[in-house]
């Protein structure tokens, strides 16, 4: 057992009586963002991950990844077709990926995941993509892809339910940890 605050809530300041109670933390955004052109963002599994609507049609989005410390990236569709724009270098899709991070996780935390060091200044998501950038990054293999658009699928799937206080099936594995007035 730890001492003081878990872990994960380290550098993170205060938190409040139902955070603290919550299994699952509630991480506010650092700054309000519209979720039209990139509705689903995660730092998670080692990468900056999520989903990127297509500017050119509707119906397309491209899952997008970048790799912690190596930088390795990745952008394809849903249907794993290749970005046309990431032959070599990062495509729009993964520059709005990284400004919609930074907007949702803040500059410094979004670098400080990704492993950037940011020469002069504060981190921005300019100086972040500039960073990772002039290190001529890999393509990586959008493996990865399948698992993120799943996650955000699943994700879509809670915001159609309506809203009650009534547990959920799939999320019953949730130890309980107080009971609901």
């Amino acid at each position: 057992m730890w001492r003081g605050s878990p872990p994960w809530c380290i550098g993170d300041g205060a938190l409040s009586d139902w955070e603290r109670s919550s299994t699952a933390r509630v991480v506010t955004p650092a700054r309000p963002r519209k979720l039209a052109k990139v509705p689903f963002v995660e730092l998670a599994d080692g990468r900056l991950q999520g989903v990127v609507s297509s500017g050119s049609d509707i119906e397309r989005v491209y899952v997008s990844s970048v790799a912690a410390g190596t930088y390795a990236f990745a952008c394809s569709t849903n249907n794993n077709r290749p970005c046309g724009g990431a032959r070599g270098a990062f495509c729009n899709h993964i520059r709005a990926l990284i400004n919609e991070a930074v907007l949702q996780y803040g500059a410094a935390r979004v670098s400080r995941y990704l492993r950037v060091d940011v020469v002069d200044g504060e981190p921005s998501a300019q100086t972040i993509t500039a960073g990772m950038s002039g290190t001529r990054p890999p393509q990586g293999d959008a493996k990865a892809a399948a698992p993120v658009f799943s996650r955000f699928l699943r994700h879509l799937a809670y915001l159609e339910l309506a809203p009650t206080t009534a547990p959920l099936p799939e999320m019953q594995w949730f130890p309980p940890t107080r009971a609901v007035a």
